[in-house]
């Protein structure tokens, strides 16, 4: 790069972080991160009826919880009016832009004229050169598009894409009241911000256009652009609820790890060989806009559920833990007076690693290791517990009772010689204990189950499960 990289995500804040924009705020990271530039956070807000402050915190949290950290910002356009104003009046004095007068009602009239007549419903410029201004309205003020020629969009991603100017027309920058609009106040941003490149959704080129003409009557040179594909939902349309949860801060909630989120976004339209894993430094290694598709993308969340599952596998067990912690809050598996030996749930967590994909899954298998008591699944009660099984549940007990040291490796010898001693297989004693102790027949290996859950709090449950 011939000077410093300097790129922008700049959400509108009419909704949460959506998935698509927090991909397009990834590429833009791992862009800016490549080449040691400068990643900003713009808010762009504008759109005063929609925009609240609820949304740009939640924006401002989805990007903290992914861990995207800007250089500079957030910016929000609402602070920079007097900036915008400066370069209307910029823009009327060079020629570029002039005033219009035509009322919402007349304009709306001519639109539909032009429609059926077959033509395009573009404004039709009357007011580009008019010299005596009605009295008593206040105008708009519109951009002066040329009538004839191309635009042309040399874009990073998608090629060379071209645009006949005759078919845009002469759009707003500045409102009857004095606010400015989107197409405007974005390039008097970037050119104020030095952005050197624009990476964004593709449902943003044919802005792209009306935006570069802009740089021109500025006489400044465009940046250079880099349309992203859509993400599209498993039938192949635009992603929405309707395919599932859309909003970055719905998968924490669901209980998926920030790095695994990322990891998958990242892979939706750009890919490294057949490497499906990728650390974030890895990531920053790795990344190019040459190697991002030019196809829309579909999510597929059974591939995000593996993804995370494969994360959990690999992670510290001390962050998951402290992952883990508010969903054991937020499912009643323990009150806020609970007191967390961090050691012991440490190692709790490392027995079910394999069988977690999600945080929620992990902390609902948390449950029979914290729980007082656990309540044994009807079935597995009907068939484990019982009358030829109680013997073998109360000579564990008996031998649980007299261990000094309750760990795996004794706790197996107690298996072990009840095996000897009755001539049956583990799964004959094993299972019943299992469902004992856990209250179904699914877990971790009993030896390591029964060390986790405790001597005191193991054979309270064998012993309800005898007198069961």
């Amino acid at each position: 790069m011939s000077k410093e990289v300097r790129v922008r995500f700049a959400p509108s804040p009419t909704g949460y972080l959506h998935i698509g924009g927090a991909r397009t705020a990834l590429f833009n990271y791992l862009f800016a991160r490549k080449h040691k530039g400068t990643f900003i956070l713009r808010i762009e807000d504008t759109d005063r009826s929609r925009s609240t402050d609820e949304f740009i915190d939640a924006i401002i949290d989805g990007m903290k919880w992914l861990n995207l950290s800007h250089d500079e910002g957030p910016f929000r356009q609402t602070d920079r009016t007097d900036i915008y104003n400066k370069y209307a009046i910029d823009m009327l004095e060079n020629g570029a832009a002039y005033y219009c007068y035509c009322e919402p009602d007349e304009l709306e009239m001519r639109r539909k004229e032009a429609l059926k007549h077959g033509k395009p419903p573009k404004y039709d410029g009357r007011c580009r050169d008019i010299k005596t201004p009605p009295i008593g309205i206040k105008p708009t003020i519109r951009f002066k598009m040329p009538e004839h020629g191309q635009t042309i969009v040399d874009d990073l991603i998608k090629g060379k894409v071209d645009f006949d100017n005759s078919v845009l027309d002469d759009f707003i920058i500045m409102r009857s009241d004095g606010s400015p609009t989107y197409n405007f106040v974005v390039v008097c941003d970037d050119i104020d911000m030095g952005i050197t490149h624009i990476i964004r959704g593709d449902d943003h080129l044919n802005n792209t256009p009306k935006q570069m003409q802009i740089y021109k009557a500025f006489g400044k040179m465009p940046p250079l652009f880099a349309h992203l594909p859509m993400i599209l939902g498993s039938d192949k349309t635009r992603l929405s609820k309707r395919h599932g949860a859309t909003s970055v801060m719905a998968y924490k909630d669901m209980g998926y790890l920030p790095e695994a989120l990322l990891n998958y976004l990242v892979r939706l339209g750009w890919s490294f060989g057949d490497q499906e894993v990728f650390s974030v430094d890895e990531l920053t290694e790795k990344f190019s806009l040459e190697s991002v598709g030019k196809s829309s993308a579909v999510f597929n969340p059974e591939k995000l559920l593996w993804l995370n599952s494969e994360y959990i596998k690999n992670s510290d067990l001390a962050r998951l833990a402290s992952f883990v912690k508010p969903f054991l809050l937020s499912m009643n598996i323990v009150d806020n007076s609970y007191v967390f030996d961090e050691g012991w749930l440490a190692s709790a967590i490392a027995t079910l690693l394999e069988r977690s994909r999600t945080l929620i899954e992990l902390a609902n298998s948390l449950r029979y290791y914290i729980a007082d008591t656990v309540e044994i699944d009807e079935k597995a009660g009907k068939k484990f517990i019982t009358q030829d099984t109680k013997p073998f549940l109360t000579a564990v007990a008996d031998k649980l009772k007299n261990l000094e040291d309750f760990t795996p490796k004794e706790i197996e010898g107690v298996f072990l010689s009840l095996m000897s001693e009755h001539n049956v297989a583990l799964g004959k004693i094993a299972q019943p204990v299992r469902v004992a102790i856990t209250g179904n027949t699914v877990s971790p290996g009993i030896y390591e189950v029964l060390e986790i859950v405790g001597k005191e709090k193991s054979l309270r449950r064998l012993n309800r499960a005898i007198e069961s």
